[in-house]
């Protein structure tokens, strides 16, 4: 919903500020009072062309910032687009214009492109006038607003359109492998043979690389480690000269405490040379290695890379690649069985879908002609009674089938006796166009749409009992949904739950438009106006007060 509207600078308006709530809002004001200038500064808001005519003569740029209450399908799309936003949270839409063309567009202070705004205007508002009818029109939308009327049978196409689509695409992989493998057949069988042969595990290259880099520190080390046991153990080494020195001390300790000091020195050093010797043994243990098995490792080690780099994998995934080339073997022994398996499910699937999608027609056809009545029974009395309305539903070629279904939906309309059924947009004018929008919009009103809906003078060239019919069932729809009118109809002015007023004041130099709600007696007044024009009678107000009290 729609719940504010700040313009500033926008044309005739220099600084405006608009709250909305829900049910009937209605816009009036005198012809050439600057209605159009909110549509427009909505319509900017909303994603459409910026122009620098929109900006006001003197200013630098026009602003505009919409607010609306956050529909969830927004809040998604907004989230696709980078944008997170909470679904509570008021969804704030500013648009700027500067006046020599560019424009600039905010969700929430996050800037985003006006292609943006376009897409998710529809979702906010519909707009529906004498040239900005959209959804209603196009026929691509038609089908859905149908099958929302029906209520049912879209799901069940989709399941089967989605099985049938995967067998086919599994059918299509299924032809392909199976001829990329019969060409490739000899160099398969040589690739399994070899990779079986190989029996490369995962994770063995490293294995095979570690073990590799400790049998070449142990062969650097085995050097070193002689030399260390040489200069400590051998008979030149330094724990036989360190006995020897001891046992020379241990017949002369006693002639001086110093010496015997440096008996006990000496005993401590042969007790840590003793256990350094049993460190150097246990290394050389744990250093010990087999040349052979370092030249079987990295044998080893350089055939599954030599094999990698053949099949441009990583080691690793040699083991994964024989899996892979021998199911594709498999698979081709095994190709026509598999085939034939393949288009028995496409053939079934495709069955499915035509149940699923004949069902559908059916349930469409139905729906139309429900749709078909409804409008109908709405025509007359809009002053439409000489109209016919009809939902097509035809058979669409079977390249064009899809999830939803096998049929072209569009609504049709014949505007005179013997005249033939067209499109909406091509045969009615502007204000029947209005006027059938209406009726399709009070059909299919249990349907929703977007939560805000705008009629732009609907009630063109209509009065009296039309536009009380118009009136009447605009105020319907607004039970359901946030709608706005502007319109010079008191008979639908007096419908309106909030009431606003357009008007034009100039004081000799400038020209601005500006807009106030009006209370209770403003309401009477303007409506007295509409009635009367220029002098307000006292029958008009009168009457005015009759129209409202009969709203």
């Amino acid at each position: 919903m729609l719940t504010a509207l700040a313009i500033r600078d926008v044309v005739l308006i220099e600084a405006l500020e608009l709250e909305f709530g829900p049910g009937l809002g209605v816009l009036t004001g005198e012809t050439g009072a600057g209605k159009s200038i909110l549509l427009d500064a909505l319509g900017l808001a909303l994603g459409r062309r910026g122009e620098s005519t929109l900006v006001r003569a003197g200013a630098t740029q026009a602003v505009v910032t919409a607010t609306f209450d956050t529909p969830p399908a927004v809040a998604a799309l907004l989230a696709d687009n980078g944008l997170e936003i909470d679904p509570g949270e008021p969804l704030i839409i500013r648009r700027l214009v500067k006046a020599d063309g560019g424009s600039r567009a905010f969700v929430n202070d996050q800037p985003v492109s006006a292609a943006l705004l376009r897409e998710i205007g529809p979702m906010l508002v519909e707009i529906h006038g004498q040239h900005d009818d959209r959804g209603l029109l196009a026929a691509a939308g038609h089908r859905a607003l149908l099958d929302s009327y029906a209520g049912r049978g879209v799901r069940d196409v989709a399941s089967a359109y989605a099985a049938w689509r995967d067998a086919r695409v599994a059918l299509a992989e299924a032809r392909d492998a199976i001829a990329t493998a019969q060409a490739d057949r000899d160099w398969l069988e040589h690739a399994v043979a070899e990779l079986e042969a190989l029996a490369a595990q995962p994770g063995e290259e490293e294995t095979l690389a570690e073990r590799r880099r400790s049998m070449q520190r142990a062969e650097k080390s085995a050097g070193e480690l002689e030399a260390v046991t040489e200069h400590l153990e051998g008979s030149a080494g330094a724990l036989s000269h360190l006995r020897q020195a001891a046992r020379v001390l241990e017949r002369i300790a006693d002639d001086h405490r110093a010496l015997g000091e440096a008996l006990a020195a000496i005993d401590r050093a042969l007790i840590e040379g003793t256990v350094a010797e049993e460190k150097l043994r246990d290394a050389a243990v744990a250093l010990l290695y087999d040349p052979r098995q370092l030249e079987e490792d990295e044998a080893r080690l350089f055939e599954l890379r030599a094999m990698a780099r053949k099949h441009r994998v990583q080691p690793d995934a040699l083991a994964a690649l024989a899996t892979e080339l021998r199911d594709r073997l498999v698979r081709l022994d095994a190709g026509e069985q598999g085939l034939a398996d393949l288009e028995a499910a496409v053939t079934r699937s495709r069955a499915a879908y035509d149940r699923a999608a004949e069902q559908l027609t059916a349930i469409r056809a139905e729906a139309a002609g429900r749709l078909d009545a409804a409008v109908a029974g709405e025509l007359a009395p809009l002053k439409l009674d000489a109209a016919r309305f009809r939902t097509v539903v035809a058979p669409l070629a079977e390249s064009e089938w899809s999830a939803a279904g096998r049929d072209r939906v569009e609504f049709e309309i014949a505007t005179n006796p013997g005249a033939p059924f067209g499109p909406l947009a091509k045969i009615a004018s502007g204000g029947e166009l209005s006027r059938f929008i209406l009726a399709l919009k009070v059909a299919l009103a249990e349907q929703g749409g977007a939560a805000t809906m705008i009629f732009d003078e609907i009630d063109r060239g209509v009065g009296g009992a039309v536009a009380s019919a118009i009136g009447e069932r605009l105020g319907r729809l607004a039970q359901a949904t946030q709608l706005l009118v502007v319109t010079h109809s008191p008979q639908v002015a007096a419908r309106g739950a909030t009431h606003l007023l357009i008007a034009k004041a100039s004081d000799g130099t400038v020209t601005r438009t500006g807009v106030r709600p009006l209370d209770a007696e403003g309401r009477r007044e303007e409506i007295a106006r509409m009635l009367s024009g220029a002098t307000v009678t006292a029958e008009a107000r009168a009457q005015a007060e009759r129209l409202l009290e009969t709203a």
